[in-house]
């Protein structure tokens, strides 16, 4: 029987790769809207990252959401995050 192959991505904040379940992932659509994808299906420019507050904390400190979606996030983006996260622990 073939193994099923587990679909990784990499963290914003910790730069490691992890199975795409594990991470909550941030979209940007075509009309430069950001919203939080916690099924992975939402159409559009997707940036991961993990369930984790200091993941998040490294994330912004450096950008690297931004950078990565090529657009500014608003800190109410950032606070539904955090609260997905805290929710998640």
């Amino acid at each position: 029987m073939k193994v099923k192959k587990i679909p990784q991505r990499m963290c914003t904040g910790c730069m490691e790769m992890k199975p795409k379940k594990e991470l909550i992932r941030v979209v940007k659509n075509k009309e430069n809207e950001i919203s939080i994808d916690l099924h992975g299906k939402k159409p559009g420019r997707g940036a991961y990252i993990c369930r984790n507050i200091q993941c998040l904390e490294k994330a912004v400190k450096t950008k690297r959401l931004e950078r990565n979606l090529e657009t500014k996030i608003n800190d109410e983006i950032y606070d539904k995050l955090k609260e997905e996260i805290v929710n998640a622990e």
